[in-house]
């Protein structure tokens, strides 16, 4: 079983920025890809970003891109979203995620992960 913790959301004006940390507590974390959804009031959970399992690999959503940076350290268990320029609309809870197969490619679609934190919320005031 794997356990993931994220943290690091909260209140921010627009323009700032804030680091979301995901921390595998137990269960296998290197080889596997992990990512970032986040999902709006009212609105289905959406992909943010993902990495692949060394690292050296990421995809972002479009929304993202050029804003977050998705970063990981195996040794520590840990994956990161670094967010910059935030705007109201990134509004959400944030979750992290482990992807279903290991080595497995990257992926932008929930099925493609099976195990979940609980999500941290970060609000953007305008």
């Amino acid at each position: 079983q794997v356990q993931l913790v994220e943290s690091g959301g909260g209140l921010v004006q627009a323009g700032g920025s804030l680091k979301l940390s995901c921390a595998a507590s137990s269960g296998t974390f290197s080889g596997y890809v992990m990512g970032w959804f986040r999902q709006a009031p009212g609105k289905e959970r959406e992909f943010v970003a993902a990495i692949g399992w060394s690292g050296s690999l990421s995809t972002y959503a479009d929304s993202a891109k050029g804003r977050f940076t998705i970063s990981r350290d195996n040794a520590k268990r840990a994956v990161y979203l670094q967010m910059n320029s935030l705007k109201p609309e990134d509004t959400a809870v944030y979750y992290c995620a482990r992807g279903r197969k290991v080595y497995g490619s990257l992926g932008a679609t929930e099925y493609e992960y099976n195990y979940w934190g609980q999500g941290t919320q970060v609000t953007v005031s305008s």
